[in-house]
């Protein structure tokens, strides 16, 4: 297992400021970051993929669409950007070292038409993944598509859908993952939905129900914990979490409120709290496979 931290609790863009969080991060025990991907300048991610491999750090990515490169609008040019956008975003995965690309990229983020999605919309949603898995198989970038609750988006809203969406793309390139926050607003049955994306599962966030500490509120963990081990799950466990550092963000997030005391501090309980719970289920994963000892025979006088 891997333990992760998605930086969008700091930052939207890489600089300089960041490398003393990153180096925290390090010395913290975490295994690698998830860095945002909006600004689509390959150099600019190849630099920051050599910082990253000198503080011995992993890295997956993240990214969105919007309005203007919606993957699933009517309008083709705009479609045919949304997919530009989306192979740009991967050379700049690429470029990072980063081995995963999660996230909505499937249709704009924030974007509603006030109905259920169409036909046309399913389509083209997964006529435009096949041509970015298609890339992204070049770029050797595997694709976590990401279902956000009914708020954020509305082509893909749960496991059920999103495992529609990867099998009818059906490349080897284009899988999903499965968030945490997202999953305790639109799942019936947290260990059905995990098991129901398990053989399609490639990245998993951790995420609270408030976007804060997790651990410290009331997402079924116990549940689970318990499935993901179940299904064997043994990718990235992704922290994400959001906060007030970022006006943009925490508008776009609906951050209201501060929830913890710092970054740093969340950072660290988040961490302990993922690999306590990870270490009771391997321990009693141990338990299980170890034989019962035999009765020894009695020493003959």
């Amino acid at each position: 297992m891997k333990f992760g931290m998605n930086l969008l609790l700091w930052t939207d863009t890489l600089k300089d400021e960041l490398i003393p969080v990153l180096k925290q991060l390090k010395k913290l025990g975490y295994d690698g970051v998830e860095l945002p991907i909006f600004e689509l300048d390959v150099d600019k991610y190849a630099r920051w993929g050599k910082i990253l491999d000198d503080l011995g750090l992993g890295r997956t990515a993240v990214t969105v669409r919007g309005g203007d490169d919606n993957p699933i609008n009517p309008d083709p040019i705009v479609r045919a950007k949304g997919v530009e956008n989306n192979k740009r975003t991967l050379d700049c995965c690429h470029a990072a070292g980063a081995t995963i690309l999660v996230g909505p990229y499937h249709s704009a983020i924030g974007v509603f038409s006030g109905q259920v999605p169409t036909d046309d919309e399913f389509n083209w949603g997964v006529d435009s993944m096949r041509q970015t898995a298609e890339y992204a198989q070049q770029a050797g970038v595997m694709l976590g598509v990401e279902y956000l609750n009914r708020f954020e988006t509305y082509l893909l809203t749960s496991v059920a859908q999103t495992v529609k969406f990867v099998k009818a793309v059906k490349h080897p390139y284009c899988r999903m993952m499965y968030d945490t926050f997202h999953a305790n607003i639109e799942e019936k049955d947290i260990p059905e939905a995990i098991r129901t994306a398990s053989k399609h599962m490639v990245h998993v966030h951790i995420s609270e129900n408030d976007r804060s500490t997790p651990g410290q509120g009331h997402v079924p963990w116990a549940e689970t914990f318990d499935t993901l081990k179940e299904v064997g799950y043994d990718g990235w466990l992704m922290i994400e979490a959001f906060g007030l550092a970022l006006p943009a963000l925490a508008a776009a997030t609906k951050i209201w409120r501060r929830m913890f005391k710092s970054e740093m501090q969340l950072a660290k309980d988040g961490l302990a709290f993922m690999k306590d719970e990870w270490a009771k289920r391997e321990k009693k994963r141990g338990a299980a496979k170890k034989p019962a000892k035999k009765p020894g025979k009695k020493a003959k006088r």
